[in-house]
């Protein structure tokens, strides 16, 4: 039950304290987490990219709709997903995979060659979309494993994605921002959210059973 009292613990903070810092030890677990995530065909067809730094994060605030938030909090973690599927980029990862594995070379051509047929021949668009919700798996297991570490966190889709994306060139990474998340501490008596009950749709009208 420890994941469950973890998830019921966190909720989307509101309001950060400046002066309290996430440990590295803590932030890595979380990116761990994150990277640890799985992904279609295993392809984890993002980067996840991590804002400390002050300065930079004053520059980010320009595209944020809660810019406190994103100027107070401890680090900024951006979700980027691939800008496109490319065989080079497909290849790679499992050229990869086989060495790792200790698998001959070429072991996963017939399934490469799918997955090309597939993504290469979709518009760019249709590529992304299917890149952005590989990354929500990952911001997922983030936000839970801050959770374990009773870590504050918010998660963001609300910013202007196109001013982060030049602020950071991530065009020259060949990626495009999806989410972002924060995390520090909580300003509590700031933080309006905080004491206020979790409300979740009930289960009985949350699932729907087939027995």
């Amino acid at each position: 039950m420890a994941l469950i009292e973890d998830l019921n613990w966190r909720h989307a903070v509101k309001a950060y304290n400046p002066t309290k810092k996430v440990s590295k030890d803590k932030i890595d677990k979380i990116i761990e987490a994150a990277r640890l995530a799985p992904t279609s065909s295993g392809l984890q067809p993002f980067q996840v990219l991590v804002v400390e730094n002050q300065e930079l994060k004053e520059k980010l605030v320009q595209g944020a709709l809660n810019p406190e938030c994103m100027r107070n909090c401890s680090h900024v973690i951006i979700f980027a997903g691939w800008d496109r599927y490319t065989a080079e980029r497909i290849d790679k990862v499992y050229d990869f995979t086989t060495t790792e594995r200790g698998l001959p070379q070429g072991r996963f051509n017939s399934y490469t060659d799918m997955l090309k047929k597939i993504y290469l021949g979709q518009a760019p668009e249709e590529n992304f979309a299917h890149i952005a919700r590989q990354t929500y798996i990952a911001l997922g297991l983030a936000l839970a494993q801050a959770a374990e570490l009773k870590v504050d966190s918010t998660p963001v889709e609300g910013f202007e994605n196109s001013v982060v994306d030049e602020i950071l060139e991530l065009d020259k990474l060949g990626l495009k921002s999806v989410s972002l998340m924060y995390v520090g501490y909580a300003d509590t008596p700031n933080d309006w959210i905080a004491p206020m009950k979790k409300v979740r749709v009930p289960t009985e009208e949350f699932v729907v059973a087939y027995k």
